[in-house]
């Protein structure tokens, strides 16, 4: 069957259609006897109870953690082992094989992950994702999150220790856990993309503090410093496309509100970082991302509900240091990053969601320089894409998941994008996965 045959098939079975890593965590479910979808509609969407139960240090007031050893009064023991595991594996059809390479990549398995999730000690808990990538052929050490959490009367807080900024948010319109919720790991990646948007993703350690006011305002801030892993320690920097000079800042706020079946979430966050490029001293790159998102939910009849997820980025950079380099034609750039998503659930067992993205910055033909596939041919990195996600959940545990994922522009133009004579369009998959957690 052709690729315009197959994309037809698909339209016409999915109207509109609903990736990172991490779905529902079966540890939780069984730590608290709660089924997932009392804190997911479909993983890892969260649902109010689901954000009450993160903020408060995955658990709850009075959750019992009583297993008592011997006479010691101070030791608080889950009675289920925290410790689950999931596996993806995955087919990508691609509209136009990449040069000298064959169509259809399988995942077998695209990644395989181990988790220790849950409450480990009354007011502490967490959330640690050990993953296996086809690609590397290798486990590494993925999102994790560590948190104290108290309350009182005015506020519920928390401290935060963690290895991915946004990885400890609790909305789905930040980077870390923004649709899509499962994608293909053999596509073809736009040549820019702002900091926040996993730019630091396991390679920094932070710690930071937290408050949700009165159920309404949250905010917090969060500290981080490179680490590097798999690197000596202490670090040189010496490869590392960022080395973060004294700490790299990151805040929060968003204020929530519900009325009649309604909630919506408007929020901003961001991260400033000063970085030495391959080294831990010498000329800095500096890097100011500012974003706004939101996320609106609605119940629809007893089973269904209609969410929609949005945020937009804007990265302001000085890059003295890779200007020196003679790594850009200028040092001071920006980036402007727009996505906004909508999806249907349907009685807890297939979701169906659409998103566009947008990317659009100056011309910089030295940092986005052409190159086959990858490069851009015209120094743009204005990219425009769309997705379109199909979701079936034929138990709470497993997820089949079929996606289209098209590109309008790509690095700076529809046509010879790259200077070697491929179109934007040629970067289009259909992707195919089955994702089962236990």
């Amino acid at each position: 069957m052709s690729i315009c045959a197959r994309l037809s098939l698909i339209t016409a079975v999915i109207i509109l259609i609903s990736m990172p890593a991490a779905h529902a965590v079966p540890s939780y479910a069984r730590q608290t006897g709660f089924t997932c979808n009392v804190c997911h509609r479909n993983p890892p969407e969260l649902t109010a109870f689901g954000r009450d139960f993160k903020l408060k240090g995955y658990g709850m007031p009075g959750m019992s953690l009583k297993d008592k050893i011997g006479n010691s009064s101070d030791l608080s023991l889950t009675k289920a082992i925290p410790v689950s595991a999931m596996v993806l594996l995955s087919n990508t059809t691609f509209q136009a094989n990449q040069p000298a390479s064959q169509n259809n990549a399988a995942g077998f398995p695209q990644q395989a992950s181990i988790f220790l999730a849950g409450s480990f000690a009354p007011h502490f808990g967490g959330f640690m994702q050990v993953t296996y990538t086809h690609a590397d052929d290798h486990f590494g050490m993925d999102n994790t999150d560590f948190r104290f959490a108290n309350h009182t009367k005015i506020a519920d807080w928390g401290i935060t220790i963690n290895n991915n900024p946004t990885v400890q948010d609790l909305w789905n319109s930040t980077p870390a856990w923004g649709f899509p919720w499962i994608s293909t790991a053999s596509g073809v990646d736009p040549i820019a993309s702002p900091l926040i948007n996993g730019g630091l993703a396991q390679d920094v350690a932070g710690v930071g503090g937290y408050a949700m006011w009165k159920g309404h305002l949250y905010t917090e801030g969060t500290v981080y410093r490179s680490e590097h892993a798999g690197s000596s320690s202490p670090l040189t920097g010496e490869g590392a496309d960022f080395n973060i000079e004294g700490v790299a800042p990151y805040w929060r706020a968003a204020w929530q509100q519900n009325w009649g079946s309604n909630y919506l979430m408007v929020g901003t966050y961001g991260i400033y970082m000063s970085s030495f490029p391959g080294a831990v001293s010498g000329p800095t790159d500096k890097y100011t991302d500012t974003a706004f998102d939101f996320e609106y939910q609605r119940p629809i009849g007893d089973n269904n509900e209609f969410d929609a997820h949005g945020t937009y980025i804007y990265e302001h950079t000085n890059l003295d240091a890779t200007f020196q380099a003679e790594g850009a034609s200028s040092a001071s750039n920006h980036l402007n990053t727009f996505k906004v998503d909508a999806v249907y659930h349907l009685m807890n067992k297939f979701s169906f969601a659409g998103q566009f993205s947008s990317i659009n910055g100056p011309v910089d033909p030295v940092i986005y320089a052409p190159a086959a596939l990858t490069g851009s041919n015209n120094g743009s990195p204005d990219t425009n894409g769309y997705i379109f996600q199909f979701a079936y959940w034929p138990w709470q545990n497993v997820n089949l998941d079929l996606n289209y994922a098209g590109y309008a522009k790509f690095n700076g133009a529809s046509s010879n994008y790259d200077g070697a004579g491929r179109n934007a369009s040629d970067n289009n998959t259909i992707y195919l996965g089955l994702w089962v957690s236990f």
